[in-house]
């Protein structure tokens, strides 16, 4: 540093080196070092820099309470569309038509049973008539004796023998292939008892009646299928 210029009067640096210089020549003084060590600092650019104020704290969160509530009630919501529901009715009523009318039409075609054959259906009204014996006389359980037997050999036999006399009846069977022997032996049996009692009018009784209905069972059970 040249002195010459820094010893100028009104200078800065003279002012301030003077101190020091002082006092390594002279000696120390103690007012004049503070004085000198207060314009050094005074002199100094960061001598009056503000101090770097401290970092706020970070703010505290505000406390925040815990707030209960009910639990919400359940949502009733259907999980699917309108329109799948329309469909899957229609597809359910469809089925349910197409069952019915497979039903319907295999009633109508099943087969029918077939019907009762003359001569189950001779045995079951003799057996019926049986009840009778006591109620009828002789006479009218002849008639419902003979009427019986007569529309069974027309139905099993196919003779007309509704409207035939006994002496009638007994030539067509004695001509048709379909009675055997016996039937003819029974038949004629059976006829000659009716004709005693229906035209000869003889007394008859309850056993009479009897033995008629057991000689038209005894024919009807005879004859071949």
């Amino acid at each position: 540093m040249n002195l010459s210029r820094a010893f100028r009067p009104g200078h800065a640096a003279a002012s301030s080196l003077l101190p020091i210089l002082w006092l390594a020549f002279i000696g120390p003084m103690p007012g004049l070092v503070s004085t000198a060590c207060a314009a050094i600092t005074a002199k100094s650019p960061t001598a009056h820099a503000p101090a770097p104020a401290p970092a706020p704290a970070p703010a505290a969160p505000p406390s925040q309470e815990l707030e209960i509530r009910d639990i919400a009630p359940p949502v009733d919501a259907f999980p699917y569309p309108p329109w799948m529901i329309a469909a899957a009715a229609a597809f359910c009523a469809l089925v349910l038509a197409g069952l019915i009318w497979l039903l319907i039409r295999w009633l109508r075609n099943r087969p029918l049973p077939p019907p009762p054959s003359a001569r189950a259906t001779a045995l079951k009204r003799l057996e019926t008539l049986r009840n009778d014996i006591q109620r009828l006389d002789a006479y009218s359980f002849s008639i419902a004796v003979s009427d019986i037997l007569r529309t069974f050999v027309t139905a099993h036999f196919g003779l007309q023998a509704v409207h035939q006399t006994s002496s009638e009846f007994l030539a067509a069977a004695a001509h048709s292939d379909r009675f055997s022997e016996e039937d003819r032996s029974l038949l004629a049996r059976f006829m000659a008892q009716c004709d005693l009692i229906q035209f000869a009018r003889i007394p008859a009784s309850e056993e009479d009646s009897r033995e008629l209905l057991s000689s038209a069972v005894a024919f009807v059970q005879a004859t071949r299928a």
